[in-house]
């Protein structure tokens, strides 16, 4: 316990220099420095970890500082399978055919429900909740994830897609509403007055049953199915902006994100807490007996639909020299994902020590049957 501890000061120590010497935040109109060039997904300028998955190429001090994205690859991934997950992504190098996923952030553990295998990701009031992302980006394609929600007031489970500039596609299950989701769309993290949510009614339990929820997301449409039942379709041109003629289409590459996390928190907004079911019940006899709130996944399975055909040596995607908020423009590359500092746990690079703030990562390897 004691080397832990220690281990523990100095990640910490680590981590506080390197925010004093770090900590700009960064955007579209101020881009990153060139000593610390890269836009996490999170906004703040660094290197090593930084300008993998997430990085905006728009927000960072060119647009080759991110390293280029690992392209989609047909697959089944079965998510019991936990040698294809990094629990620490900040040991991460872009090797996207060492690793399916990494553990941005909480824990999960191996579980076993109604016969089928499964991880169940984690959400405690201590350590918050738990997100894997996928090593490999989509650039349209077909997405199903297999999994169960939860069913309390203020945790929210989802299934979405995410890209480097904050194109977002949505399946999300609020709080005990266990018999609805919510779909859902944005382009570039912008956020209308009018979000584009729907409701989707008519669900057996959620929490008690297996569902497959897919995301087909096309260049022209975008389809929501339940168990290969479609609840939804929106078409590229119906997101046009009246006002400049822009399409606000989800349109780049993006990562699938898996997770649960916690809404009904004072810390959220209101109206995040009431769209969640109320306040988090931390007494609820489920968490007292378990010791946390969990969401189920199964597996996820993707149907690459690229909008044009690679050739044999392409290998990622890269935002072209024509890139702009309104028309992004994405390539085919055989440019390496990889950075060459994957940091070793004495030996981890500053920006990568930085993610530890704030941060508490770990893959816990048991049999909970649930």
């Amino acid at each position: 316990m004691k080397q832990l501890y220690l281990l523990s000061s100095f990640l910490t120590s680590a981590v506080l220099v390197h925010a004093a010497q770090q900590g700009a935040t960064c955007n579209s109109t101020t881009p990153c420095s060139s000593q610390y060039p890269c836009c996490s997904e999170y906004g703040f300028c660094g290197d090593g970890y930084y300008c993998l998955g997430g990085c905006n190429p728009l927000a960072s001090n060119t647009l080759t500082s991110c390293k280029s994205s690992p392209m989609c690859s047909n697959a089944n991934y079965t998510l019991s399978d936990t040698s294809r997950i990094l629990s620490n992504y900040t040991y991460f190098n872009g090797n996207a055919s060492e690793y399916d996923w990494v553990v941005e952030q909480g824990s999960i553990i191996n579980t076993t429900s109604d016969g089928e295998p499964a991880i169940a990701v984690l959400l405690t009031e201590s350590g918050g909740g738990t997100l894997l992302s996928s090593t490999r980006y989509v650039h349209y394609g077909q997405i199903t994830a297999r999994l169960k929600t939860g069913r309390w007031a203020g945790v929210v489970t989802a299934f979405i897609t995410m890209s480097s500039i904050k194109d977002e596609i949505d399946w999300e299950f609020p709080g005990n509403q266990t018999t609805t989701g919510q779909t859902n769309y944005f382009w570039q993290g912008v956020i209308p007055a009018q979000t584009a949510g729907v409701i989707e009614t008519g669900l057996t339990d959620t929490y008690s049953n297996w569902h497959d929820f897919t995301i087909d997301w096309q260049p022209d449409s975008l389809t929501f199915l339940v168990d290969g039942n479609v609840t939804r379709t929106v078409t590229a041109a119906q997101t046009t902006n009246n006002v400049t003629g822009v399409v606000q289409f989800p349109n780049t590459p993006s990562r699938i994100q898996l997770s649960i996390w916690p809404a009904g928190i004072s810390t959220e907004p209101q109206g995040t807490v009431q769209w969640a079911g109320g306040m988090i019940n931390w007494n609820d006899p489920d968490y007292v007996s378990a010791g946390h709130f969990y969401a189920l996944f199964q597996s996820v399975s993707v149907q690459c639909n690229d909008p044009t055909t690679p050739s044999a040596s392409d290998t990622s995607y890269v935002y072209g020299t024509n890139s702009s908020l309104d028309l992004p423009s994405i390539a085919f590359s055989n440019a390496s994902t990889m950075i060459n500092d994957a940091p070793a746990l004495m030996g981890i690079s500053t920006s990568a020590m930085s993610i530890w703030l704030g941060v508490s990562v770990a893959l816990v390897l048991g049999s909970l049957v649930l």
